[in-house]
């Protein structure tokens, strides 16, 4: 119902009124707007047909006449009627209450609207957590595809834990990463959220708690939440996850595992140093707290190299390491692995087994090309050119317009800046008022519910005009409500 892309035609012969009012009846008449279906108040309704409400408020009464919609004070406006209870006696499926029963919980309503804007060209996306369209290798995957070589492509069905010549490849790229794992335990998947779903479902309970930095990515999608689990965030300093509590937390709320972004933490950018790397390893150890160690980002180091992850330190198998290309290839090939202990790998490749039938093929042969021929060390090294010149872009900009009103660290690596608000301005209400201007913002309560003085700032997506245009007149926003 909120993607409405059909407008009236004015210079019609037919009234306004009535084509809005064929125009709805028939999404009744067709089963796209079920019974239970909520009709957009009259002045939105309005304002996406671009007529006067008063042409609205015909066309609904036509419809209510015909008994198809219904108002109520308090409730607005629904679907009532359709061709099946119209024409027959058995009263027809209500689909609202299967959606709203539906395991899998929905997206809070920003990142619904944070997903929907995203997918207007116009938009300025300032929070956006991806490479710019600009930066993919478009040209060079074409040349990956047409490269001669003693790979065979195949098409059909990859064996349960992905293609073998991949997975040998990725074991070859991770000792770059001091991580030992043989192809055997690693698992192909469909980038780092699958990894996650197939975690959620396959290793834990119902009603297991997650520990977890705070804020977090995890509060963003609602994976492990749409598993029946519980979220606990643990603070965040600038060298990363505080271990002081981990053990205390685990014991009072029996949590089954830990996960952390300790490279370019999303959202904050933090790089956790070496010591909190070991002394984190040493604690979920001693307190026998499995980690899930999400290192999507772990390329994308600027000056200097991060320390070694995780997982490279883990001599008991009780990390749990995830990879991807989405940060730094392409999120359209939807490659990513999970190493691990081999029982743990194999009970994940039968669930993926069971949901999907293996990742893409093609695409797993493509990431395969890209590794071998040393084709990704060279794009990847060019890629972080860029991400430096737009962080550093961004950077100024903030130390120029944003001085008296927020504080940032400088990040070192990575797509993020996380600007913390000085104002007391809401974010909740800075979101509402950019969109209305064309910028996208991701604000805090993203990553923390009651989080309202956080930013997250990407230099990631946007153009450097983009940046600088979104930037400038979202500190003259802030600014003007800091005033009111």
């Amino acid at each position: 119902m909120t993607e409405i892309e059909w407008k009236p035609q004015k210079t019609s012969s037919i009234p306004l009124h009535q084509q809005i009012s064929d125009f709805m009846k028939k999404k009744i008449m067709n089963g796209e707007w079920t019974i239970g279906t909520k009709i957009p108040p009259q002045r939105n309704l309005a304002k996406r047909f671009q007529v006067n409400r008063s042409t609205i408020v015909i066309a609904l009464e036509e419809l209510t006449a015909d008994g198809l919609i219904e108002s109520k004070v308090g409730s607005g406006t629904r679907v009532i009627n359709n061709t099946w209870s119209l024409l027959a006696s058995t009263t027809p499926p209500d689909w609202i209450s299967y959606v709203k029963s539906g395991i899998h919980k929905p997206n809070i309503t920003i990142i619904q609207e944070i997903n929907k804007a995203e997918a207007d060209p116009n938009m300025i996306r300032l929070g956006t957590g991806e490479l710019s369209p600009d930066l993919l290798p478009n040209k060079k995957m074409g040349q990956i595809l047409q490269m001669d070589n003693e790979q065979s492509l195949s098409l059909g069905y990859m064996e349960p834990k992905g293609s073998l010549s991949l997975r040998k490849t990725v074991s070859a790229y991770l000792r770059t990463k001091g991580i030992k794992a043989s192809p055997e335990s690693i698992l192909i998947v469909s980038g780092g959220l699958q990894a996650l779903q197939l975690i959620s479902i396959g290793l834990l309970k119902r009603g297991s708690t997650i520990l977890h930095e705070s804020p977090s990515y995890l509060n963003s999608v609602h994976v492990f939440q749409s598993a029946g689990m519980n979220l606990l965030g643990i603070p965040l300093d600038k060298e990363g996850i505080k271990c002081e509590s981990i053990g205390r937390m685990k014991r009072q709320h029996h949590a089954a595992l830990l996960y952390t972004i300790p490279t370019f933490h999303n959202p904050t950018g933090t790089l956790m140093s070496e010591k909190r790397r070991l002394e984190l390893i040493k604690v979920c150890q001693r307190e026998s707290i499995p980690i899930i160690e999400d290192d999507v980002y772990g390329d994308l180091w600027f000056e200097n190299p991060p320390p070694n992850p995780l997982k490279a330190n883990d001599t008991q198998g009780n990390v749990l390491y995830i990879g991807s290309m989405s940060k730094t290839l392409s999120p359209g090939l939807r490659i990513g692995w999970i190493v691990g202990p081999e029982p743990v790998i194999e009970r994940l490749a039968d669930i993926k087994m069971q949901t999907d039938y293996g990742s893409s093929s093609l695409s797993q042969y493509a990431v395969d090309k890209w590794l071998r021929s040393g084709m990704y060390e060279d794009f990847l090294k060019e890629t972080k050119e860029e991400l430096k010149l737009r962080r550093d872009f961004t950077i100024q900009i903030l130390k120029k317009h944003f001085s008296e009103i927020a504080t940032w660290s400088i990040p070192k690596g990575g797509f993020y800046i996380w600007l913390t608000l000085l104002t007391g301005v809401s974010t909740r209400k800075l979101f509402d008022a950019a969109l209305r201007e064309g910028i996208l913002l991701n604000p805090g309560n993203v990553y923390d519910n009651n989080d309202d003085r956080h930013l997250r700032i990407s230099y990631s997506y946007a153009s450097m005009d983009q940046l600088e245009e979104g930037l400038v007149y979202l500190a003259q926003l802030i600014k003007n409500s800091s005033m009111n």
